[in-house]
């Protein structure tokens, strides 16, 4: 087998300029190089094929037997080179091919779900794998193209882009209220039942904030519900359980609409980020910049 490193594979765009143009001279022309820099790449590339490809005379320039095979040859390759070039390039500007998303479950499903759809639409040519999950994803070893994260970044390689912000407000159903009353205060909170999601770091533990930077460390003393996902405790607070500290994405809907009711609105939790990462690269992929765009434009972030 040939050892290509020992050939320079950029003399072949120089070898079929020549033969296309018919002599040194008119290569040398349309390549933007001197006559002499042309000769020397042709002597050049013979001599680390090991084969003569041109008969040179004073009149004339023509190929040999060789010249003729290798011409043919060398213009398909750079053909390839072009094809591969261009489709490598050719999601640039119109994205393409399949776009890989991850997201935790009730993210995915309620905000990223829908601006997929609208990218789906405006670009036909794209296809979308979305993987939801509430566990750390991989990009590299996934093999994904951007994921969403909620709160604090980890440390890693990866660029972010801020897309939105995580707020949360503590819900309770009209039912529930009627039985326990309203609280009137966070010094309210702490007896009353709670609907707990158990993979927080502090399920039952929380600080709310006034307008006037009060800060009050609340601790509910009486789970009665405790899930390890969100769509479970939404379910079990619209249901009437107890008390449920949500994202603002997964249960605004429910409040606009009366079925669940947001408890001391004059206090608030504190709101952390929510980004999209995707691996570092010279290149940002027009796919992933459309997403994070449309994402951005859907959240307000």
């Amino acid at each position: 087998m040939i050892d290509l490193s020992t050939i320079n594979l950029n003399r072949l765009t120089t070898f079929v300029a020549v033969v296309e143009a018919g002599s040194l001279t008119a290569a040398a022309e349309r390549l933007g190089l001197a006559k002499s820099m042309v000769s020397k790449h042709m002597q050049l590339l013979e001599k680390e094929i090991g084969v003569g490809l041109l008969l040179r005379s004073t009149r004339k320039l023509s190929l040999t037997e060789a010249g003729r095979s290798f011409y043919e040859a060398s213009r398909q390759v750079l053909q390839a080179a072009e094809q591969a070039i261009e489709q490598a390039r050719s999601g640039r500007d119109t994205p393409q091919g399949t776009l890989r998303v991850a997201s935790p479950i009730d993210y995915g499903v309620i905000v990223v779900m829908p601006v997929l759809a609208q990218l789906r639409e405006r670009y036909p040519a794209l296809k979308i794998d979305l993987t939801c999950g509430d566990h750390l994803i991989d990009l590299i070893a996934e093999g994904i193209d951007v994921t969403v994260r909620l709160g604090k970044l980890a440390d890693s390689g990866h660029m972010a882009s801020r897309v939105d912000t995580l707020g949360r407000w503590l819900v309770a159903s009209p039912a529930f209220i009627a039985r326990h009353g309203l609280p009137a205060s966070p010094e309210d909170l702490p007896q009353l039942p709670y609907v707990s999601l158990s993979v927080l770091a502090q399920p039952a533990q929380f600080t709310l904030v006034d307008c006037g930077g009060n800060q009050v460390e609340v601790r509910m003393q009486n789970t009665v519900f405790s899930s390890n996902t969100a769509y479970a405790t939404r379910a079990a607070a619209l249901a009437g359980d107890g008390i449920l500290r949500a994202t603002v994405f997964s249960v605004k809907d429910d409040v606009a609409a009366g079925r669940l009711v947001r408890l001391l609105p004059e206090w608030s939790l504190p709101e952390s980020d929510i980004h999209a990462v995707y691996p570092a690269s010279a290149h940002l992929p027009q796919k992933v910049r459309v997403f994070i765009d449309a994402l951005k434009a859907a959240t307000g972030g």
